[in-house]
């Protein structure tokens, strides 16, 4: 098995430390540095170019008995560099370099009788602001609870505003949880989904998610038999974290656009989870297979098969598991002319949870049928947010 050297691996770490703290442009600096063999290099295109040559002509002055190892040394190095040219398009549920669309004034769509107030959790890990979502229709009795993790670049008024989960909370009566992740946590406001220190209960984000999670529960009548978490992108990659972390606190989860728990570990598992699921990396990083998980909790996926920022397959590894009982089908046809169509799966695992797995077809990463009043929505699409209703309010505690 062939072995990178340490000061490659010096550089990755390097760049995670950048991507965290400086941004993704210092991060992407870095993995050139790294690919140049020059770990102070200027950020110079025409570095990358010479590169190659001057390993060919290393290489060819080593003893015949260095070479395979030289050899599979620039394979990797290759494939990170395939990445790197795909870097900006992919950090966007890393760190969003994708270009931003134009502001848009997020418009009064929840309905105003209901009450959306923010609030501090603090904890060993940190401190974490929320927003927290009251609806004004109350049947009486305990509500529900969704937590729900935005994606990069977002906040919780936005995320609320294109996911619409606070009109749908006074329509089938809920509260609502908007956990945010601040930019001194993350240049970029993603969740830290890659990184071990943020993928353990009771450690780093997941702590402090879970928290705001029982602060909630204690303050506020939430029936704990109906818990449930969902995001999108990064928040989506941290939803399956939280679920398979704290199936004592969530019923079952959500996950649109994301990734599945232990995907990544760092910056280059994170870029080739990405754009080829959880194989991919662990082939990058030569680690052996993950077994398959046996779920303890229902859940629901959403994807779009046009996502060019994380790749379809990590949908397919996300329900794995749930296969003791498949059935396959399509959505209702689409009632406008422009509305995207979608194939659903519909399974069960040998312990009797539920899994349903939504391909949205043609859409890219995005919100499926959110507004347009917030970031990353794809208003074509089936409505996410009601089809998570749905399975959510169907599936309690058991």
């Amino acid at each position: 098995m062939m072995k990178l050297n340490d000061g490659f691996l010096s550089s990755m770490r390097e760049a995670m430390t950048l991507l965290r703290n400086n941004g993704p442009v210092e991060a992407t600096k870095a993995i050139k540095r790294a690919l140049c063999g020059d770990k102070n290099a200027a950020d110079d295109a025409e570095a990358l170019k010479t590169t190659a040559e001057t390993q060919r002509q290393t290489q060819a002055q080593k003893p015949a008995s260095t070479q395979p190892q030289m050899q599979a040394q620039m394979r990797v190095q290759t494939q990170v560099q395939q990445h790197l040219d795909r870097f900006t398009e992919a950090m966007a549920a890393v760190a969003d370099l994708a270009p931003a669309p134009a502001p848009t004034p997020i418009r009064p769509d929840v309905p105003e009788r209901g009450n959306f107030t923010t609030h501090t959790f603090s904890n060993a890990a940190g401190q974490r602001q929320y927003k927290l979502y009251i609806p004004d229709t109350n049947p009486g009795g305990p509500l529900p609870l969704i937590v729900m993790l935005h994606g990069c670049t977002q906040d919780a008024d936005d995320f609320a505003a294109g996911t619409q989960m606070n009109a749908l909370a006074e329509r089938h009566p809920c509260i609502v949880a908007y956990p945010i992740q601040p930019q001194k946590a993350n240049m970029s406001k993603c969740w830290n989904w890659f990184t071990p220190a943020d993928q353990h209960r009771d450690k780093g984000e997941p702590s402090l998610i879970a928290g705001i999670t029982r602060e909630v529960m204690a303050h506020h009548n939430v029936d704990p038999a109906r818990v449930y978490v969902a995001g999108l992108s990064a928040g989506g990659a941290m939803a399956d974290i939280m679920i398979r972390c704290y199936p004592d606190i969530y019923a079952a989860a959500g996950v649109h656009s994301g990734l599945p728990y232990g995907s990544a570990h760092d910056l280059p598992s994170a870029l080739a989870a990405m754009k080829g699921g959880r194989r991919m990396a662990q082939a990058l990083a030569q680690t052996k297979p993950q077994s398959v998980y046996t779920p303890t909790r229902p859940l629901i996926v959403f994807h779009g098969d046009a996502d060019t920022t994380v790749n379809l397959s990590n949908a397919l590894q996300l329900v794995e598991g749930y296969d003791e009982k498949v059935a396959t089908g399509s959505a209702t046809p689409p009632a406008e002319p422009n509305q995207r169509a979608c194939a659903v799966k519909w399974l069960t695992s040998s312990e009797g949870y539920d899994a349903e797995l939504w391909v949205i077809h043609g859409a890219p990463h995005a919100w499926s049928g959110g507004s347009a009043s917030g970031s990353y929505t794809d208003p074509k699409g089936p409505d996410a947010s009601a089809e998570m209703m749905r399975f959510f309010l169907a599936h309690p505690m058991r």
